[in-house]
């Protein structure tokens, strides 16, 4: 006899009190399975609770009863019991709520607030709940209404963002573990969609199982099921039956075709039977739909599952039918998200994400944006200029464009020549005429233009910006001059090579006659020195 362990899942999102302080914490709430989470959302608004109907069973007097304290919206806080949850967020509602909050009535873990509709007595109104709901435990709860009951404004925010996992920008196809277009599904027996098994042979086989059974019993031989459970694994399934005398038509029609579009019978009996109906509460068996391994909870309609499957992405590896304006509020569009924003080129930092919004420095046409993305964001590269001019001052006057933006530079801007300024908002133009920094030769007229000056000299003179100097406007004087000059430089280089080579020469021609002659004839020097070495000689031998 082998043991089996389950569990119950309780699928949670959290809750922060805001106000008042001494209440400030973060909890967890258990996300009720109806209505419409709010998945990659948040919600702030203020606690109300009513003492007239603190259960919420019975449809709340008046038009929108429940008034707060601030211009938040009303999250109604409502007492566990004598009724099904659905009810109590159906008649919040119809009140003017826009979510609850259940208060558990005894100290146990978190549990899941199930939806009643299997049981036939919702009257439809569990498919009209549009706000979301959480259960939050008893002493939680009874703290807030202890603050409500004082007068004190509370404030709590209920946030899904992270109701979801969202690991990467991978998306595993799941396409082939359901039959009946996607009513009926399993998950893959070996985690793996390329490998074995896939989730449909295993609700194929449940329902093949199934379907055995009944027309077992139809003829009065239920005892035939187990021989085919017993023998499945290791002989051909259609040889089973045909062994155990069962026909297999009957068994075919029973199973249905699982590739229409249509309920399987067989299938939504069963879901139908697996509802508890004890007085505690309904356990429910259904089959669930699992993101990023987490149970999703709410309705299961297609926007609702949507927006729960866009918010198990990566923030700005959303794809584009999560950021639908039908799905997400563009948090860019009012201030920007309070992101950088060059308005002149029309370029922002801020990236809307199904779950909020990022503030990124961007990169376009190839250029990349440097900084922290909230209040500066600068253009790097050899191409920055190119777009909104790299994010520097610019100014165009009488057909002349000046700006601080230097393609020799990878980053920066300084005013050009003629300007000063921060070279980012403002650059100004400088009177080099004033400031004496041009047109100082002797008898130069200066008149300061924008982005540089204009300098005449006296008479007919003509001024030479780089020397700051000028010169003679005559061309044949001026030539006569430059040829003397060019004429004086040669003479003078030629003069001096000539002294040089002349001395080098003369110094080098002596020193080989003069290494020739010694090997010929002995020379004054050489003759001296012999002679001194006879004479020492000689007075060396006579003492002796």
């Amino acid at each position: 006899m082998s043991s089996v362990f389950g569990r119950f899942v309780v699928e949670k999102s959290s809750i922060s009190v805001l106000s008042p302080l001494n209440l400030s914490s973060k909890q967890d709430s258990a996300i009720g399975n109806f209505g419409l989470p709010d998945y990659g959302g948040l919600m702030v608004g203020s606690a109300v609770y009513s003492d007239k109907e603190p259960l919420g069973c019975q449809p709340f007097d008046g038009d929108k009863p429940f008034r707060s304290m601030s211009c938040h919206p009303t999250i109604l806080l409502l007492d566990r019991g004598e009724c099904h949850f659905a009810l109590k967020v159906w008649n919040a509602q119809q009140a003017g709520a826009a979510a609850v909050v259940v208060v558990d009535n005894i100290d146990e873990p978190l549990i899941t607030m199930d939806s009643p509709e299997a049981n036939g007595n919702a009257d439809g109104y569990v498919e009209k709940i549009q706000i979301p709901s959480a259960l939050i435990e008893r002493s939680f709860g009874e703290s807030l209404k202890q603050a409500l009951k004082n007068g004190e404004d509370v404030m709590i925010k209920l946030d899904w963002r992270e109701s979801v996992p969202n690991p990467d920008q991978k998306v595993d196809q799941c396409k082939s573990q359901c039959i009946n277009h996607g009513r009926y599904c399993a998950p893959d027996p070996e985690q793996d969609f390329g490998e074995g098994y896939q989730g449909k042979d295993v609700v194929y086989e449940n329902l093949r199982q199934l379907c055995v059974y009944r027309v077992a019993k139809e003829i009065g031989r239920s005892w035939v099921w187990w021989d085919y459970v017993t023998d499945f694994h290791i002989r051909f399934l259609m040889l089973i039956v045909i062994n155990t005398d069962l026909s297999v038509d009957k068994i075919k029609k029973c199973m249905g075709d699982p590739e229409a579009d249509v309920e399987n019978e067989v299938l939504k009996a069963e879901q139908e039977l697996q509802v508890g109906r004890g007085s505690r509460g309904d356990v429910t068996i259904l089959p669930t739909l699992v993101i990023n391994n987490v149970q999703y909870r709410g309705k299961l309609e297609r926007t609702t599952v949507l927006k729960a499957i866009c918010s198990g992405f990566k923030e700005t590896t959303d794809p584009p039918i999560c950021l639908n304006s039908d799905l997400e509020t563009n948090e860019c569009l009012e201030r920007n998200g309070g992101c950088w924003q060059d308005k002149h080129s029309n370029i922002t930092a801020c990236k809307d994400t199904f779950r909020g919004r990022i503030c990124k420095c961007p990169v376009v046409n190839g250029v990349q944006y440097r900084g922290d993305g909230y209040a500066s964001c600068e253009a790097f590269g050899p191409a920055r200029c190119t777009i909104g001019n790299g994010g520097c001052w610019s100014e165009e006057r009488n057909g002349l464009t000046f700006s601080a933006c230097s393609e020799s530079q990878l980053s920066g801007c300084q005013c050009p020549e003629g300007f000063h300024g921060d070279g980012h908002d403002k650059c100004e133009d400088t009177n080099e005429c004033k400031e004496r920094t041009a047109c100082q030769c002797g008898g130069c007229s200066c008149k300061n233009t924008w982005g540089g000056y204009e300098c005449k000299c006296k008479g007919d003179l003509l001024y030479i910006k780089e020397q700051d100097a000028c010169i003679e406007r005559n061309g044949s004087k001026f030539g006569w001059f430059l040829t003397f000059v060019v004429v004086a430089v040669v003479a003078g280089a030629g003069l001096a090579g000539y002294i040089f080579y002349k001395y080098r020469l003369r110094s080098y021609m002596d020193s080989e006659i003069m290494a020739i002659m010694s090997q010929y004839m002995p020379l004054d020097k050489q003759h001296n020195n012999e002679v001194a070495t006879e004479a020492q000689l000689l007075r060396q031998s006579t003492s002796v």
